[in-house]
């Protein structure tokens, strides 16, 4: 038989019953029988099947008999039941295997069986149903058939849920979905996922009865009063509308409902904000309000038309107790009377809709404050939250980041337990505690702590061997550093480190917290080194002959021979479980100390989860337990299947385990290697848990990749404990923590990069977070030491943990390190797509921070050491000094750096002139001529300092009666050589105009006033000169930009000389 072209379709049963309503009429059809008699062509390709007509008729309808039904509107089936009909026709038994067969309901979730499953016959009406946020399947139990028959099987379960929230944020949804996963834990049933943004809520169920939420979880999870969770639709046409209740009346968009974004961001009621505000405000208030929205007109309510055309007209839909809200955009808050607050106040504000024809009223300029000491809408689940100065003054203001870690917001934190409790629009400028490493419990930064911490660390790094790669920044050169080193040399890395390490924590007044951290990295650098280093091999070996790991690291640490390469593993197995044993060995001590003597079997389960069997078989023999004692002594050993298979014995033969002690079960089970059934109802952290995995249910030879990927599927499967950071597995911490699950202990990620081997490692990112070792997330002066040894010595590569790498950078600005924070930007990867990441960065520095380093002699002479571009530093320096309005200095720099432009422009605005008065013409002169070299580069040269060098060259030449220079060897020449440079002057006022001040202009007028009486001084002009130079010079000179008494002298001397001119020519 031909087979038909199958399309998918998702629809309803009103397809299918028109599909046979068309079967019943067309059996008397012709020989030619057409897919479209079964009205299928519109919803299949044109196929025409050549069939007999008998046995036609005969397919059909025993497809009829065998399909499921359904017949409610709202209901739908996948695959569709066309499609059910067109595959069992092609291939016949296809309806009792149907894979991934769902059903379900609009606007309710869905319901996919997982697997194949049979649906042959079913009526689907009565075994499915789908209600407000649960599914039910056979709700008669007498009806249910047995666990994977039938619908009664494992299934993905789909309902939609809504939050009532505009804008939700992350807490909120995880709040809500821990809710519903600890809901359908309840119920036997396993928490998938839970999607916000289409209220998509799954959740896998084992076999059916009743799943979904009570009406007590209901109430326990925020429904969403600002705006109504949307209730189950149905298709009415081609719109969705509701069928459980009736649909709501109109409602005014100007009613006298609570429209404002605070009550929804809180997520509260609006309708119950509007209630405490008609009962906390007075009635003139009210008025208020009722003028400002006018008359709430309601329209009659229709139920005809909001009946569903697909159900039976006399199915009636329920009356709503209260209309919902209608959703508006947010409004800005509305209105605080500031006249009337006092120490008494209740701690009310007033919340209303904004509207044009309300009067302003006018808020003091330092803002309001409200007092806390009564309750609000914002304490309780929402303290210690940062308010949004936003929600009391609109959008002209935002919280707002500034540099170095400022932060500016609205006030105090809400809800906050400090006497001084209060919301405020007054605006609060702090700082971010980059520096908490450095503080002790008293919060006081300490030298010594700054010195463990940053320097004492980064002075190791430097002295490790480095290897220098230059890289090219426009006309510069940067010189970037990367460490390299090898496995041999990391153990020695590693105790230096460490060394550093347990040096602070022998500084007094560390808070409780700090020390943990701190002996946390100790361990974690022992870590590195037993999972990473090697030993040398000097050519002599030995076998490992011990028969356990205790003895081993005992005979390698009295033997001074080399290991065996194949015994490696097992030399690194024994120093892994040395590092475990001693990572536990203080929780374990701990919890012993708080037990009786009298529970002694208990101690030694204790005493076995830290591998300390020593003191396990001490304390069975000192009570007599002498056969414990021989088993105890050869835990973990090949006998483990001896005490399996003797437990399992007990149990055939039926053992009543009632009359042995539960503990000593318990450690029975242990050495069986059943660590599940020794630990049931005993809660154990994931170090313990990992080393009963390697002592206890493990072979001894077991490499340790595979004990780590052992555990990993554990903890995958929900078998295993998270392996929780030290400051939450192990506590206490100073301030709250925000934990999120997507973090491990780095411990745990060092195991896994070990177990990864020479493959991608896809977690360094949240492997080398704050998170991962602190509880502070701003923290990262030890892990970036350990992403850079891990990195030495070909651990892994990475080029895009500059999230670390800054982290670093400001934390040691932050403590005025600038000098290694230039030398850990140096150590950044270069990348391809960031050429100038490494320039912009150091740069950003030394402008930001230039008062801190250029004023330490020692940071700045470490930074030239860097080979840093002198000119960066000098650049820096010049706008530092011009910020503080030296600008002599300013100037220095500027020529140090070669930005001749800046520099003239100093020059010539600022520190000539002064110079120039002061009568320190030597100086101007170094400075001009400095410059001079470079005047093709600098704009308005002429006009600037160029007027300085001619006027020292002219009048060195006006002065010199001997002189000898062809140029100026007669006043026509040096008439002209003063017109020239008196012209540049006039046209530098001109040009630089607004630019220089009135003592620039002062020492303009000296220098053409000196020039003047220089050429009308000179000899020539009173000897051997005719008239027409004389009257030219005094052109000359009455056109200097001069004193106006002194042009008034030159101007009768011009007069005298023209009358004895006149004179001369009448004789």
């Amino acid at each position: 038989m031909a087979s038909p072209s199958l399309l998918p379709v998702k629809g309803n049963s009103n397809e299918f019953r028109s599909t046979r309503s068309n079967v019943s009429v067309g059996t008397s059809c012709g020989p030619d029988f057409e897919v479209g008699t079964l009205n299928l062509e519109s919803q299949y390709k044109k196929r025409r099947m050549s069939l007999e007509n008998e046995s036609l008729c005969q397919n059909f309808g025993m497809v009829e008999a065998l399909l499921p039904t359904l017949r409610s509107a709202d209901y739908y089936v996948e695959p569709c039941l066309m499609d059910l009909a067109a595959r069992e026709l092609v291939d016949p038994g296809y309806c009792s295997r149907v894979p991934d067969f769902t059903i379900g309901r609009f606007g309710y979730g869905h319901v996919k069986f997982l697997g194949k499953t049979d649906v042959r016959s079913l009526c689907l009406d009565d075994i499915v149903k789908f209600n407000r946020h649960e599914v039910v399947v056979y709700e008669d139990e007498n009806a249910k058939p047995v666990v994977g028959q039938g619908l009664n099987k494992p299934a993905e379960v789909t309902l939609t849920f809504k939050l009532g929230l505009p804008d939700f944020n992350k807490g909120q949804i995880n709040d809500v979905a821990e809710k519903l996963r600890g809901s359908m834990e309840r119920q036997g049933a396993g928490f998938i996922s839970f999607n916000p943004a289409n209220g998509e809520w799954k959740f896998l169920v084992r076999h059916f009865s009743r799943f979904g939420l009570s009406d007590d979880d209901e109430e326990d999870i925020t429904m969403g009063d600002a705006s109504e969770v949307q209730d189950p639709v149905e298709m009415k046409g081609g719109e969705i509308v509701d069928i459980d209740e009736e649909a709501p009346p109109e409602v005014e968009p100007n009613g006298p409902m609570l429209y404002h974004s605070l009550p929804a961001h809180l997520g509260l009621d609006p309708v119950r904000m509007n209630e405490m505000r008609t009962w906390m405000f007075p009635d003139e208030k009210e008025e208020a309000i009722e003028d400002l929205s006018g008359p709430h007109q309601k329209l009659p309510n229709n139920k005809e038309q909001i009946r569903s055309p697909l159900r039976n007209s006399t199915q009636r839909m329920s009356h709503r107790a209260s209309p919902p809200v209608m959703r508006k955009s947010p409004l800005a808050l509305l209105e605080y009377d500031p006249g009337g607050f006092d120490s008494s106040s209740s701690g009310t504000i007033l919340l209303a809709q904004q509207n044009k024809g309300l009067p302003s009223k006018m808020i003091k300029g330092v803002g309001f404050k409200l007092n806390l000491k009564h309750e609000t809408p914002t304490s309780g689940s929402h303290s210690q939250y940062i308010v949004d100065a936003g929600l009391f003054m609109g959008r002209s203001f935002r919280v707002g980041w500034g540099p170095n870690g400022v932060l500016v917001h609205s006030g105090a934190p809400v809800g906050s337990n400090d006497s001084q409790r209060f919301l405020s629009s007054v605006i609060h400028v702090e700082k971010v505690a980059l520096d908490k490493v450095v503080r002790d419990e008293n919060n006081k930064s300490r030298k010594e702590l700054v010195d463990s911490a940053f320097e004492s660390p980064l002075n190791l790094h430097k002295a490790i061997n480095h290897e220098t790669k230059e890289v090219e920044v426009g006309s510069f050169r940067l010189k970037l550093q990367k460490v390299v080193s090898n496995r041999l040399m990391l153990s020695e890395i590693c105790r230096s480190y460490i060394d550093i390490v347990e040096r602070q924590l022998e500084v007094s007044g560390l808070s409780s917290s700090a020390r943990l951290v701190l002996m946390h990295q100790v361990m974690i650098w022992e870590l590195i080194k037993v999972l990473f280093s090697e030993r040398e091999n000097s050519g002599q070996s030995k076998s490992v002959g011990a028969d356990n790991e205790e003895d081993m690291m005992q005979d390698l640490k009295d033997s001074s021979l080399e290991v065996d390469q194949e015994a490696l593993p097992l030399v690194r197995r024994a120093e892994f479980s040395c590092w475990l044993q001693e990572s536990v060995c203080h929780r374990v001590q701990d919890e012993v100390s708080s037990l009786d003597e009298s529970s002694y079997l208990e101690n030694i389960f204790l005493l076995l989860t830290g591998r300390q069997l020593d003191a396990a078989v001490e304390m069975a023999a000192s009570r007599g337990d002498v056969r414990l004692a021989c088993l105890l002594s050869q835990a973990g050993g090949l006998n483990r299947a001896d005490i399996a298979q003797q437990l399992e014995l007990w149990r055939i033969n039926g053992l009543d385990f009632n009359f042995i002690e539960k503990e000593r079960v318990r450690i029975y089970e242990l050495l069986s290697g059943n660590i599940h059934g020794a630990l049931k109802d005993f809660k154990i952290d994931w170090k313990r848990f990992l080393g009963l995995l390697m002592w206890y249910r493990l072979p001894p030879h077991t490499p340790l990749p595979l004990i780590f990927q052992t555990y990993q599927r554990h903890f995958v499967d929900g078998r295993a404990p998270y392996p929780l950071p030290i400051y939450i597995d192990e506590g206490p911490v100073d301030a709250d923590v925000h934990f999120s699950e997507k973090y491990f202990d780095l411990s745990y990620y060092l195991m896994l990069l070990h177990a990864n081997g020479e493959g991608k490692f896809s977690s360094l990112k949240t492997m080398f977070s704050g998170f991962s070792s602190t509880h502070d997330p701003l923290d990262y002066h030890m892990i970036w030491h350990q992403r850079a040894v891990l990195e030495a010595v070909g651990i892994f590569t990475s080029n895009d943990l500059q999230v670390l790498d800054m982290g670093l950078v400001s934390q040691l600005l932050c403590t005025g390190q600038c000098h290694w924070a230039i030398y850990v930007v140096l150590h950044m990867p270069q990348r391809d797509d960031y050429p100038y990441l490494h320039a912009t960065v150091i740069r950003e520095i030394l402008f930001q921070y230039c008062e801190t380093w250029c004023s330490d002699e020692s940071q700045r002479q470490f930074i030239e050491n860097l080979d840093i571009p002198l000119s960066w530093l000098h650049e820096a320096m010049a706008v530092y000094s011009s910020y503080n309005g030296d600008l002599s200095k300013a100037l220095e720099h500027y020529l140090e750096c070669a930005n001749w432009q800046k520099a003239h422009s100093i020059f010539v605005t600022s520190v000539a002139y002064k110079l120039f008065l002061s009568a320190d013409h030597s100086e101007i002169w170094r400075l001009a001529i400095a410059m001079e070299d470079h005047k093709s580069e600098i704009e308005n040269w002429d006009l600037g300092a160029g007027i300085y060098i001619s006027f020292y060259l002219i009048r060195s030449s006006l002065q010199d009666a001997t002189n000898t220079m062809t140029e100026l060897d007669s006043l026509e020449s040096k008439n002209s050589a003063c017109r020239d440079f008196l012209s540049h002057l006039n046209e530098s006022l001109a040009v630089l105009h607004d630019r220089l001040p009135v003592d620039a202009r002062v020492a303009y007028s000296k220098m053409a006033d000196e020039i003047s009486e220089l050429l009308l001084s000179d000899s020539d002009i009173r000897e051997g000169s005719t008239r027409d130079s004389q009257l030219s010079c005094f052109d000359t000179v009455l056109s200097a930009p001069i004193p106006e008494d002194h042009r008034s002298n030159h101007l009768q001397d011009a007069v005298s000389i023209f009358t004895c001119y006149l004179s001369e020519m009448a004789a």
